[in-house]
């Protein structure tokens, strides 16, 4: 299948420059193309992945994608999306945002023989001003950046020259990779367009009208309920482990709408149409095994966490399942009560109720004794129903914590004090 009908299939393409164009180039030969991400943070979240696995199948179908980590454009930030000015990052942090999230694109695709990484800051740090006026700003017109989307949606409130020249910047990179690597094709998400229009433009003022460059854009994620994908009620699910544990990683997908998994499998497994299709039989036909949900699952947290990773979420989530969460080791037990309700106790034995409410997990020693003696309380995964029993925080879990539920979903993780 062609890599344009492939992409097509999947859902995955939003607006092209020049489809028929395109289709015809990558069906000829194999081409390199690009797609950036400014170092804003320090680890990638889910949503940034969705055009960087575009890059790994157009890299699977034998074409070079080039990864360009934004360490000169991230200084000065993109407007896009943005009703208000983005606080500038001193250059320290974004040094250190370019390493983490080099880092973190050599551990997803440094293993492939014909994926590369470039930053811009090797050549836009170079630029002098005169030169950026003169071979540059010379070629770009003010109404042109004005009508851009991107532009206009902040003209009511203000847009500073900084933001404003940023479509310069990233229009600089196309034609830099353009004339290094010849490089036919940027891809980007929907809000990128107006920047890749512009760099386009650029490169056939200065090479050419006759230069062979396109532009491809993915479209806007949204789950059935019509919110934005990949934001939970405790914020984003990153792909740095530190910040979402593989657990937690594995756990949200596992949890995703049947009506949403399907367009999740194609945009980011590298599961064949003849599996998904047959999957989404399944998935209509016994929609309580969730099969489709678990494949997911076990692709994508495979894919950005490695095989361990993804045994190790699968063991927690067996364990909690069965209830068994005295099983769990130390480090299990931070991965997946890592996002718990937090507290802290003293490693001193104590009875239940004393413990319940100094922990503030009750408000009184009354409720205490009540939901104790109803059974509500469990301590490592085993139900307390004695108001005298003593809880030593020593006997699981190395000492370090103490996992507390109250009611069939409420949490606390207690943090073991020396």
């Amino acid at each position: 299948m062609n890599i344009i009908d492939e992409l097509t299939w999947r859902g995955a393409v939003n607006q092209q420059t020049d489809a028929e164009g395109l289709k015809k180039l990558v069906s000829s030969r194999p081409i390199s193309l690009y797609c950036g991400v400014d170092p804003t943070g320090d680890s990638m979240h889910i949503g940034h992945l969705i055009p960087f696995m575009m890059m790994k199948r157009f890299e699977l179908a034998d074409h070079h994608p080039y990864i360009l980590i934004g360490g000169a454009t991230g200084s000065i930030g993109d407007p896009s999306g943005r009703k208000s000015e983005r606080q500038l990052q001193t250059m320290e942090t974004v040094q250190h945002n370019v390493a983490a999230l080099s880092a973190q694109m050599q551990k997803l695709f440094g293993g492939a023989d014909h994926i590369s990484f470039v930053n811009n800051y090797d050549w836009l740090s170079k630029i002098s001003l005169l030169e950026f006026l003169r071979d540059y700003g010379k070629l770009f017109n003010i109404n042109t950046m004005l009508a851009k989307d991107i532009v206009a949606s902040r003209l009511d409130v203000g847009i500073s020259f900084t933001e404003f020249a940023y479509q310069i910047l990233q229009s600089v990179d196309f034609l830099t990779l353009h004339r290094k690597y010849n490089v036919q094709l940027q891809i980007g998400g929907a809000d990128q367009w107006g920047n890749i229009t512009s760099g386009i433009d650029l490169i056939h003022k200065v090479a050419g009208a006759d230069a062979e460059v396109y532009g491809l854009t993915i479209p806007l994620m949204l789950k059935a309920d019509g919110t934005k994908f990949g934001k939970t009620a405790g914020g984003a699910i990153w792909l740095d482990e530190k910040k979402t544990s593989p657990y937690e990683f594995y756990q949200f997908w596992l949890n995703q709408d049947d009506r949403d998994v399907i367009k999740y499998l194609k945009y980011f497994t590298f599961l064949d149409q003849t599996e998904i299709t047959e999957i989404e039989r399944q998935l209509k036909t016994h929609p309580e095994n969730r099969l489709a949900q678990r494949r997911l699952a076990e692709e994508v947290t495979r894919f950005v966490h490695g095989e361990d990773a993804l045994k190790s979420a699968q063991r927690i989530t067996d364990i909690l399942f069965a209830g068994n969460i005295g099983s769990l080791s130390a480090t299990e037990v931070q991965a997946a009560f890592g996002k718990a309700p937090s507290v802290e106790i003293t490693s001193t034995p104590s009875d239940i109720v004393t413990l319940l409410v100094t922990t503030e997990i009750e408000p009184s020693k009354r409720q205490a004794r009540e939901d104790v003696t109803n059974g509500a309380i469990t301590v490592n995964g085993v139900r307390i129903t004695d108001v005298d029993q003593v809880i030593d925080p020593h006997d699981k879990f190395d000492g370090q914590f103490v996992i507390i539920r109250r009611g069939k979903k409420k949490y606390f993780l207690a943090h073991v004090q020396d």
